[in-house]
């Protein structure tokens, strides 16, 4: 009686594995590991989804805060083929990674990238204001405009963004 017990079990272990796994290639869950630099709207770009779902699919309360090795759930969702588009403009090729690294940190909290977003006064993807753009929101003339704000107020896009963490904004 036993071994009979045993052989039941294992088979219920073993199928109830089998359905798993089916279940999980149907759905098509996948998993991420956080790295270092991660963003969740970065995340959320690269699989094409947006912060809210994944925030909800992985209980995230604080949008901004993110630890090296967490697992995100990301459901039925897989990782685009297309590499992340980076700003507009030949300025940046010129700015060392980590200044483009951090330029790339302020666009995504400033506007999840969209060179589109509105926030009151604020427009694009730095959230600059309109007058500052003087009235040409094109995504080139954002980047050069971004770009001397940056370069005039902080000398850099890592200080820029020092300043942030230090204050919230920029």
């Amino acid at each position: 009686m036993l071994n009979k017990q045993k052989v039941i079990k294992s088979s219920l272990l073993g199928i109830s594995t089998l359905v798993a796994l089916s279940l999980a290639s149907v759905v098509g869950a996948e998993t991420y590991t956080v790295q270092a630099g991660d963003t969740l709207s970065g995340i959320a770009n690269r699989y094409q989804t947006s912060i809210q779902v994944l925030a909800e699919q992985n209980h995230i309360s604080n949008l901004n805060y993110l630890e090296v090795g967490q697992t995100l759930t990301i459901d039925g969702l897989t990782e685009s083929n297309t590499t992340p588009v980076s700003p507009i403009s030949s300025p940046q090729s010129s700015l060392s990674a980590a200044d483009q690294a951090a330029k790339e940190e302020i666009a995504q909290r400033e506007s999840s990238g969209s060179y589109t977003a509105q926030n009151g006064q604020y427009y694009g993807r730095y959230q600059l204001t309109i007058s500052y753009l003087n009235g040409d929101l094109s995504p080139e003339n954002q980047e050069r405009v971004a770009d001397a704000y940056v370069n005039d107020r902080y000398g850099s896009w890592s200080a820029a963004l020092a300043f942030w963490n230090a204050n919230g904004w920029y």
